[in-house]
């Protein structure tokens, strides 16, 4: 497989919070990673700087081979990297065609419309095609802001809690849809999530982390069994026999 991107040796504090400390992951084409761990363990504070909108106090990130270290958020995108957020960032006085259809502009789609009407089919929202983004159910919602993220036709989507406010209904119906959509247009997926039932069906990769670090990384069935992932993240009580 080929490297998407590559973080080597990232710091970042805020004060005398360690948000990154010596953070070094690396990420292939074509894999589902999802970053997992409590609170302020700084996996948002990773995407953030992969994203453009924190710079680290020191350390490489490189996208494709190219360092993206001090880029704006606009100029990463543009190159490949789209980002969902825990709230969804719509036009909410719009209907879900035309934020589409305005995201689709924005990434110059050949066609428009006709990517909207692609996008629509794709994320299961052609039913909702006329609603106004603002009295969208959740899961909706969320759907419309991945859909809106990959109009920009980017290599690698980073998704911030995408079940985040969905019902235990919807959730893996709108997994389903995010990352079917997702594989089929060949687009590395980087997912923060703290269902681990989630986590565990939708991840090729998991990478656990605590306090700024990370203390796991590997198969979701190894990583979500580590003494040190089922104290500090899942929140277990374990006996000192068994950690």
């Amino acid at each position: 497989m080929t490297q998407v991107l590559a973080a080597q040796r990232l710091k970042k504090s805020f004060g005398a919070v360690t948000a990154a400390a010596d953070i070094s992951l690396s990420f292939d084409s074509d894999t589902v990673v999802s970053l997992i761990g409590a609170n302020g363990a700084g996996k948002t504070t990773f995407l953030n700087m992969v994203t453009g909108y924190l710079k680290p106090d020191s350390g490489r990130i490189q996208f494709g081979g190219r360092d993206i270290v001090g880029l704006s958020p606009r100029r990463i995108a543009n190159l490949g990297i789209s980002r969902s957020f825990q709230i969804p960032q719509l036009f909410q006085s719009m209907s879900v065609r035309d934020n589409l259809l305005l995201a689709e502009s924005i990434a110059a789609a050949d066609d428009p419309q006709a990517a909207t009407d692609a996008a629509l089919a794709r994320f299961a929202l052609a039913d909702y095609a006329a609603q106004k983004a603002g009295l969208l159910p959740e899961g909706i919602r969320k759907l419309l802001d991945v859909a809106m993220a990959l109009s920009s036709r980017s290599r690698l989507l980073l998704l911030d809690e995408p079940t985040s406010g969905v019902s235990a209904d919807e959730k893996f119906a709108i997994m389903d849809v995010v990352m079917g959509a997702a594989l089929a247009a060949g687009v590395t997926v980087i997912f923060v999530e703290h269902d681990m039932d989630i986590v565990a069906r939708f991840a090729g990769r998991v990478v656990a982390f605590y306090e700024g670090g990370i203390i796991a990384d590997g198969p979701p069935d190894s990583v979500l069994r580590a003494a040190d992932v089922r104290r500090y993240v899942i929140g277990e009580e374990l006996s000192d026999a068994v950690a």
